[in-house]
Parts: structure tokens; C-alpha cells; sequence
């Protein structure tokens, strides 16, 4: 059973750093673009970053300076959020996501089940 397993969400004071991580877990015969998405209440999910496979990025305006995304190199299974100069607006659950194609069936994605970023004034 594939899953994706995030880690390192919490309360941090504005300006403060956190790291977000995410490993994808299970019979997986390849992963191509890896993701952070998050939602906060009453609101829309919105993309906050995103790695492809071969290393290339792009990042919501608002976090853009802020925020890396990154991917473990060897096996391409694991993401990073690190998240600099955290604002109280970066309060949020993140999600992590996944496009990938597990052993023997066809590419679709995955989400992980989520972790609580907030900021603090």
C-alpha cells in the first residue's frame, strides 16, 4: 500500500524556521512531480511548491525567497519544506502530494494526511 507520511509541522514564532518532510512509503515503481499544497480554514488548498522529478521548481508568489522544496537524491522518495521567515499568514495544514505510479498499475496521486504550521504574532 503506497503512502505518503509527512513530519515536522508545529508552533513556531513569526520569523522562525521550520522543516517539512515527506516520505513516500510502499510498492512504488516511479514518482515524477512531488508537492506541498496547504489549506487553511474557509479557504481554498493552494499549491505552495513544487519539485518535478529531474530537480526543477516553482513556488506560490507569497512564499517565493521564503520557502525551498527539495528531494532526497538518491531515491527520489522523500520531499522537504524548508520554511524561513514564517509569517502568522503561513498558519496553515500542509499536505504533501505526489504523482506516482505504483508497481503495476498506472500514475495517479497521492496525498499525505497532513500536518499543522502555525505561526504565531
Amino acid at each position: 500500500q503506497v503512502r505518503l507520511v509527512e513530519s515536522g509541522g508545529g508552533l513556531v514564532q513569526a520569523g522562525g524556521s521550520l522543516r517539512l518532510s515527506c516520505a513516500a512509503s510502499g510498492s512504488i515503481f516511479s514518482i515524477n512531480d512531488m508537492a506541498w499544497y496547504r489549506q487553511a480554514p474557509g479557504k481554498q488548498r493552494e499549491l505552495v511548491a513544487r519539485i518535478s522529478s529531474g530537480g526543477r521548481t516553482n513556488y506560490a508568489d507569497s512564499v517565493k525567497g521564503r520557502f525551498t522544496i527539495s528531494r532526497e537524491n538518491a531515491s527520489k522518495r522523500t520531499v522537504y519544506l524548508q520554511m524561513n521567515s514564517l509569517k502568522v499568514e503561513d498558519t496553515s495544514v500542509y499536505y504533501c502530494n505526489a504523482d506516482l505510479a505504483p508497481s503495476g498499475l498506472g500514475l495517479r496521486s497521492y496525498w499525505g494526511q497532513g500536518t499543522q504550521v502555525t505561526v504565531s504574532s
